[in-house]
């Protein structure tokens, strides 16, 4: 890009082309030449937002989490509509078949990233962990409503949902699973706690 030629939303345009970057080259593939590259700008410019790439990584990611806690209170409004597991099975297909599995592994893969999570995320995995939350979320509202059964462990569904959608998906090179596939694990999860009739 030219000197003095202003760039709109350079976080986000960032942002962006490392999610690109990730998705086609994967974790190791992420580096602060190759996102710049895909962006279009001087190495520069990410120096200049972010004090290092582990900084620019951390935001990223905290960026993401920010997505999932808002398509949690989406969700949670979805309570008492539709289907519990068809709910369920549009949130983790839509969660997973993102770009989130592949922000998962660079988050697993990078000491140095963890390391700067923890600052403000000191427990679980970071996305993950608000991932579950999410569920849960979902779940406790369906439970208020006599959907989920009262005496449900939802502690223990939540994360047992994200990791088996997680597994699912988590291939990122391979074809996503179908959705049937999807709703079958989301209905074996839940088979013991739905009070609604089977659709």
């Amino acid at each position: 890009m030219p000197t003095g030629v202003a760039i709109r939303d350079v976080r986000q345009q960032l942002f962006a082309a490392a999610e690109r970057v990730l998705l086609r080259d994967g974790p190791s593939g992420l580096t602060s030449r190759a996102v710049t590259t895909e962006a279009g700008c001087a190495k520069g410019v990410l120096h200049r937002h972010f004090a290092d790439f582990d900084a620019f990584l951390a935001e990223l990611v905290l960026d993401r989490i920010a997505r999932v806690e808002d398509r949690a209170a989406f969700l949670r409004a979805t309570a008492g509509t539709g289907t519990v597991v068809d709910n369920l099975t549009g949130a983790l297909t839509e969660l997973f078949g993102s770009v989130v599995v592949a922000v998962v592994g660079l988050v697993i893969s990078r000491d140095g990233l963890r390391a700067r999570l923890r600052e403000v995320r000191p427990t679980g995995i970071p996305l993950v962990t608000e991932a579950a939350e999410m569920i849960a979320s979902y779940l406790a509202r369906e439970r208020e409503l006599g959907r989920i059964a009262a005496d449900a462990d939802i502690d223990v569904l939540a994360p047992t949902l994200i990791g088996g959608g997680h597994l699912m998906f988590a291939d990122r090179t391979g074809e996503p699973p179908e959705p049937a596939a999807v709703r079958r694990a989301v209905h074996a999860v839940l088979a013991g706690v739905l009070r609604e009739p089977r659709a």
